[in-house]
């Protein structure tokens, strides 16, 4: 069985890069802190540490040793807490992954529901790329990966994918680029400057594929792996942008940003990506249904022309889509 004070020892020593500083913290001898670390190394079977100088750096296994380190410590805290707190409202924590490709609007949106639940979670929320996110899943670091694509097929981890819904795709600038732009939409982007999401987004492929079938050719000026800073340059001047048209999303845009028109040819799509085949947690659940009934849901007509005027209310345009 694991030592939990080795444990504790060598994640001390990790924390502070060298013996004597945590043996200082620990109110033990340097000595008996470097035998206590070398035995629970022994204990292994592998190295934790290799030397630097006079720093101790993590080897590959001491990372992901850290790694598990931190998780159990933290749980061991909240385990604390709540049995000295039994009688109060201490919220079981719901950790959720989000891709750094996903908007952070869109991000909002979806996991707003679950600290809506009567018995609400603490939510934990933590961004990073998509296959950094899915090894912490596989691990049960995190409940749910909110992602713009399904878990990739060539992973190792075992995971499903649940879509949450799609929408299409507007294109928004400000009122003095669109000014200066020539055309309907969407021969208006044709050699304008233009702001794509980067390699890592799943809308980068098919949003290029629609710009060549339409022989529009934009000036590509940046490339941005976060949205919320594409947001910021376009909003600032510097192009146009793609932005998902949820009624939450585009409403939740700079008033003084103009559509310039939207397609349903390209549509960008966000999963929930966990470790369950049907989903079971609340939380995850309470996301599930409110993507289905609000975030995705359509403007209440059948005519696209009306739907498309709805959005375009929401998003307060100062262009009219042709």
């Amino acid at each position: 069985m694991l030592n939990f004070k080795h444990l504790h020892y060598f994640r001390t020593v990790a924390k502070t890069g060298a013996v004597n500083r945590a043996a200082e913290k620990l109110h033990l001898t340097p000595q008996t802190l470097s035998g206590q670390i070398s035995a629970f190394e022994a204990r292994l079977g592998t190295p934790l540490f290799r030397r630097s100088g006079r720093r101790l750096e993590l080897t590959d296994a001491g990372r992901m040793a850290l790694a598990y380190a931190d998780e159990i410590f933290q749980v061991g805290a909240e385990l604390e807490d709540a049995l000295l707190h039994r009688s109060g409202t201490l919220r079981a924590p719901f950790r959720v992954g989000v891709a750094d490709a996903v908007p952070k609007g869109v991000a909002h949106q979806l996991i707003a529901p679950a600290l809506a639940l009567p018995e609400a979670a603490r939510l934990v929320c933590s961004e990073n790329r998509l296959e950094r996110l899915i090894a912490d899943l596989a691990i049960h670091r995190l409940d749910m990966v909110l992602a713009d694509r399904p878990l990739p097929p060539n992973t190792d981890v075992r995971g499903y994918s649940h879509l949450l819904g799609e929408c299409g795709i507007g294109f928004f600038s400000t009122p003095e680029l669109a000014a200066q732009l020539q055309g309907s939409f969407p021969r208006c982007l044709h050699a304008a400057p233009l702001l794509l999401p980067g390699e890592e987004s799943a809308l980068r492929a098919p949003l290029l594929r629609w710009l060549e079938r339409q022989d529009i050719a934009p000036t590509v000026v940046g490339e941005f792996d976060d949205s919320a800073l594409m947001h910021a340059f376009g909003a600032a001047g510097a192009g146009a942008f793609p932005v998902p048209m949820t009624h939450e999303v585009a409403a939740a845009l700079p008033p003084r940003l103009s559509l310039l028109g939207e397609t349903q040819e390209v549509r960008e799509r966000f999963f929930a990506i966990s470790v369950e085949r049907r989903l079971r947690h609340p939380a995850v659940l309470a996301i599930s249904e409110a993507a289905r009934l609000t975030l995705f849901a359509r403007p209440p007509t059948t005519d696209r022309a009306d739907a498309s005027a709805a959005l375009r209310d929401a998003a307060r345009p100062a262009r009219p889509v042709q």
